[in-house]
């Protein structure tokens, strides 16, 4: 899992079959403490009604995805679990190795 921020929804009218009729979404990761996007962006299905700039959590875990779908052979990674609000690092608890100092 990870938290990102939506960018833009994805639209396609060509698409397999466990995509149809799914709200699909365009997500970048952000850093939990620093708050900065980094890294690729994924597609993700939406089942939270989230939108265009929304933080959330995102699953990249193919098997609960299709678990959600109800289709064990859907080519499908990522989907998001929730919108997050806010939230709070306590950075005493981060490994001295990071680079949040």
């Amino acid at each position: 899992m990870f938290i990102g921020v939506v960018k833009k929804p994805v639209v396609s009218t060509v698409k397999h079959k466990a995509y149809t009729g799914q709200k699909l979404l365009l997500v970048r990761a952000i850093d939990p403490v620093t708050r900065e996007e980094y890294g690729d962006t994924y597609i993700a299905i939406d089942f939270v009604d989230a939108g265009e700039g929304d933080v959330v959590l995102v699953s990249q875990e193919g098997d609960a995805t299709r678990m959600v779908l109800g289709d064990p052979a859907a080519p499908v990674r990522s989907f998001i679990v929730a919108v997050i609000e806010n939230w709070k690092i306590d950075k005493s608890l981060l490994e001295e190795s990071d680079d949040y100092s």
